[in-house]
């Protein structure tokens, strides 16, 4: 067996939108060293990721496997099982019996619903953008409030407190931040859902968590526990998908007109890979081979997935970003199997209508700032920008 990598994450100076150039150089299926010494398995091609995430061989549960990270933002910490309504990080049937509570309010019937909603919350920040006059912060005028609001409406939850509520998850979701701060930030929003639980429990809404309540068995510590996790993912990813999708348009402008190919956002969504940091990881619950390699049971396997969206075997000139691509949808973004991404129709009407609406009304929108000067969330779980500053002619 080759020497065991540590996962590369560092990216080229010059190239933000590129995967790391020591992981798209590894071999498919490469061993890996994990924070606590584990020696288990990174894999970078598409095929591998694939089996990866379906294959029922591979278990998500949290203590069969090892972290990627020592830092670990979930209730009971690295190795425990996932608390009740955690259900991301459990197996079927008790990952089943889940989704299937949920899965009825993210259809794509149930998200066409919500569109015209999301329309209007979309044109409404952009007003206030115009309305103040360039330049803008694009992430705090529009990339993290627009989809902040669509989820905390159809959860229930109050958008007053969103600035509570991102401090908390920008901590959860940092890879340089102590166990203790995360673990801090989690209990801090935490309570803050469980109170709300309490509350609706009392009068429930017509929102996803009184119609949990209303029509389901599932105890309070199960419905914060889930509330919890729509809130964080229904915001974070799609945030900085915004961001740092509008980045790479602007650094791409032959490609904007081509925002209405109807697969422009699947390849944005390939191209930029934002969950890129080595998850989703499984562990074996039995010897595995994959790509020639004997992966032993016990063994944890991370996923690179800014490789596996570049993999030139089912991408064509993979490192080429081209909203009207054939392939586009063959990406891995949001995972595969069982755990496919539960809101995944939500985010990609909320980012079709929020890249085509942006650029229909500001044509001449630019960086108001040399393009090396934007900060990228490089030691962040969702991979984007911190800040970026846009202009247009007024």
């Amino acid at each position: 067996m080759n020497e065991p990598v540590t996962l590369p994450t560092g990216r080229a100076v010059g190239y933000p939108f590129d995967p790391p150039p020591d992981l798209v150089k590894l071999p498919p299926v490469s061993p890996m060293r994990f924070p606590d010494g584990h020696i288990g398995w990174l894999v970078t091609s598409h095929a591998a990721a694939r089996t990866v995430m379906i294959d029922p061989r591979f278990s998500n549960r949290p203590e069969h496997k090892h972290p990627v990270f020592s830092v670990i933002p979930r209730p009971g910490g690295a190795t425990k099982a996932p608390a009740p309504g955690w259900f991301i990080n459990m197996d079927a049937p008790e990952h089943t019996r889940y989704r299937r509570m949920l899965i009825s309010q993210f259809t794509v019937r149930r998200i066409k619903e919500l569109e015209p909603r999301i329309v209007q919350i979309t044109e409404d920040h952009l007003d206030a953008m115009a309305k103040a006059g360039p330049p803008v912060d694009l992430v705090q005028a529009f990339a993290l409030p627009v989809p902040s609001l669509v989820i905390c409406e159809l959860l229930g939850v109050s958008y007053a407190d969103h600035a509570f509520f991102q401090e908390q998850t920008t901590i959860m979701a940092s890879v340089d931040k102590t166990q203790d701060e995360v673990t801090t930030a989690l209990g801090k929003l935490t309570r803050y859902i469980a109170e709300l639980v309490a509350t609706k429990r009392l009068s429930p809404k017509d929102d996803l968590l009184g119609s949990l309540i209303t029509d389901t068995d599932l105890t309070d510590e199960e419905l914060t526990n889930i509330a919890l996790l729509l809130l964080v993912a229904g915001h974070e990813t799609t945030a900085n998908m915004l961001g740092l999708g509008t980045f790479a348009l602007l650094q791409h402008p032959e490609q904007i007109a081509a925002l209405d190919s109807p697969d422009a956002v699947e390849e944005l969504l390939r191209y930029l890979s934002i969950v890129h940091l080595g998850t989703p990881n499984r562990a074996a619950l039995e010897d595995v081979e994959l790509e020639g390699q004997m992966i032993r049971k016990g063994d944890t396997v991370a996923i690179g997935l800014p490789a596996v969206n570049r993999d030139p075997k089912v991408f064509d000139e993979p490192d080429i970003l081209q909203l009207d691509r054939v392939d586009a949808r063959k990406h891995a973004a949001f995972g595969g199997g069982i755990h496919q991404c539960l809101g995944q129709q939500l985010a990609r009407v909320e980012m079709r209508i929020g890249f085509t609406r942006l650029f229909a009304r500001f044509p001449s929108l630019r960086l108001a700032v040399p393009a090396e000067e934007i900060k990228l969330r490089e030691k962040s779980a969702a991979y984007g920008v911190w800040a970026l500053p846009v202009a247009w002619d007024a």
